[in-house]
């Protein structure tokens, strides 16, 4: 949330992050007017589907809240995910595998205590130990001694209760050795997942899920399920301010309500517009200057659970449903053009992004499809589960219609009540059909789009997709310090999706928000989240 503009120090040139940026603003707007401070936020949100601790929020209903709530060592210039300095004096390293960590001091969780490394190294050893089921642990597999607290074997316990690559050096200052070097871990430690916990945490993690103390620019206030998170302005916050008092996240079972909402002027933020707001562009009348755009990093798609047994083994059957899908007509009818079909698994702006890596089979082909579905041997029904709210019902029901015209076959949408309840379902593998896997950039890096959906155990493989070939190019990409070399073996691993295809893409978003005219200002960033340092309130 916040945007510290810290620069990076005394990493080697070898080690310099080159990070495209997308062009273009971040989408602010602004009217003219006198400023409130001490206003009250109200912003669209959806049921998280779990604890709010941040290795356990990866998905957006949590995450709204938890990015708000911690502060990270690094953070992302909201316009291109940039990095810089936030939390973190300096990170030093001279062969991109040990680290050295120096923090700035005065930094404080919102109990009032110091942010020390201890809180880094602590909740870091926390957040991977495999007893503790957190659904972004996976991202701390680059560290040594992983392994040893989460072993890759799901049945087995833990060997250790502390990664051996986590050394506390002093009250600010630690150590992180890799497994090997690794060119994205200066970018990938701004992520949510590697958060500092506080004393409070370890002393009563029951009292802590109730109301979670962070160390961001707003403190938790109170949580009523299905309705309503509250946050308040934490005044003693050392990076960017927040400009407003308090944050309202409503939670709305329906998009379209929620802009009904908007356009009143009875919610303040969306950052997506729901299907019918953007029939030829009705968006725009309806909000006119108060419209939000920005550069997404992010890509959409459906994934074929492996453990559904249709799909585990049957390349023509999943290459034929892509096929079968009209990408062009969905994206300018159903989408309004507010969406670009994608041709491949990276988002296009992701340094190492390829046009055309799908090829034929991200292509319309009404006759090659039917004939692979015929040659695919299936019988039966297919179906595509999602959340219905979020706005994500109509295109994929669009795809169903699209599916059943050029194969034949029995297409249906299964809808869950709300996205939380939906991550449910795809977290506890009870997936009975392809399911919507949606994705936005947790960091700028094709590293981002690939470890975390395709590598076996990945915290998003959604498609439970297992291939020792691409995990030993992801390992070996992750383990490679120059970024241009990275890229090529991380390229590899992608072209190995491509042939297998675990996960259909679909289509690419163009960020559309909205704000009320009760904000003078406000910002979509990368990851279409809100800028909330952007904001404000009309007084």
């Amino acid at each position: 949330m916040s945007r510290s503009r810290v620069a990076w120090v005394a990493l080697p040139a070898a080690l310099a992050m080159t990070l495209s940026a997308c062009g273009g603003g971040g989408g602010s707007t602004t009217s003219e007017g006198k400023e409130n401070p001490e206003g009250t936020v109200s912003i669209y949100g959806t049921e998280p589907k779990s604890t709010l601790f941040p290795a356990n929020t990866t998905e957006a209903g949590g995450s709204k809240v938890t990015e708000a709530l911690f502060a990270r060592l690094v953070d992302y210039a909201p316009e291109d995910g940039k990095p810089t300095n936030l939390l973190a004096e300096s990170i030093t390293s001279s062969d991109a595998k040990v680290y050295n960590i120096k923090l700035k001091q005065g930094w404080k969780f919102h109990d009032g205590t110091d942010v020390k490394a201890k809180n880094f190294v602590d909740g870091w050893n926390w957040s991977a130990n495999s007893n503790n089921a957190q659904q972004g642990a996976s991202f701390f597999s680059v560290i040594q001694g992983f392994k040893d607290v989460h072993p890759s074997d799901e049945a087995a316990k833990p060997t250790a209760d502390k990664m051996s690559g986590l050394e506390v050096v002093g009250d600010y200052e630690f150590k992180v050795t890799l497994n090997a070097p690794t060119s994205v871990f200066t970018t990938m430690i701004g992520y949510l997942p590697f958060s500092p916990l506080p004393d409070a945490f370890f002393a009563d993690p029951k009292a802590f899920e109730a109301k979670p103390i962070g160390n961001g620019p707003l403190k938790f206030v109170s949580r009523t399920p299905n309705s309503l998170i509250k946050l308040e302005r934490f005044d003693d916050y050392k990076g960017e301010k927040i400009h407003f008092k308090t944050l309202d996240i409503k939670i709305y079972s329906s998009q379209e309500t929620a802009y009904q909402d908007l356009v009143a002027g009875k919610l303040d933020f969306m950052e997506a517009l729901p299907p019918s707001a953007k029939v030829g562009e009705k968006y725009k009348a309806d909000l006119g200057d108060q419209v939000l755009t920005a550069n997404l990093l992010g890509q959409s798609a459906i994934a074929l659970p492996y453990y559904v047994p249709a799909f585990k083994d049957n390349v023509k059957l999943r290459q034929a449903i892509s096929m079968a899908i009209n990408r062009e007509q969905i994206t300018k009818t159903v989408l309004a053009g507010s969406y670009t079909p994608s041709d491949g698994w990276v988002s296009p702006g992701i340094n190492g992004y390829r046009k055309g890596v799908c090829g034929e089979f991200c292509t319309y082909n009404k006759d090659k499809a039917k004939q692979l579905f015929q040659e695919s041997g299936f019988t039966g029904k297919l179906t595509i589960q999602s959340n219905q709210d979020g706005g994500r019902k109509e295109p994929l029901e669009a795809a169903c219609n699209s599916i059943k015209d050029a194969l034949g076959v029995e297409c249906e949408f299964v809808g869950a009540t709300n996205f939380g309840a939906f991550r449910q379902i795809v977290d506890g593998k009870q997936l009975t059909g392809m399911s919507r896997s949606d994705w936005s950039a947790d960091y700028p890096s094709i590293e981002n789009f690939l470890n975390p959906l395709y590598r076996t155990g990945g915290s998003s493989n959604d498609s439970n997709f297992s291939n020792p070939e691409v995990d030993k190019l992801l390992e070996q990409a992750d383990g490679t310090a120059d970024e241009a070399a990275a890229i090529k073996l991380y390229q590899q691993a992608e072209d190995i999706i491509a042939k297998q295809m675990p996960s259909i893409p679909t289509w690419n978003e163009k960020g559309i928000g909205g704000r009320s005219k009760n904000l003078l200002a406000a910002k979509l960033t990368f990851k279409r989240d809100a800028d909330l340092a952007s904001f404000r309130v009309k007084g």
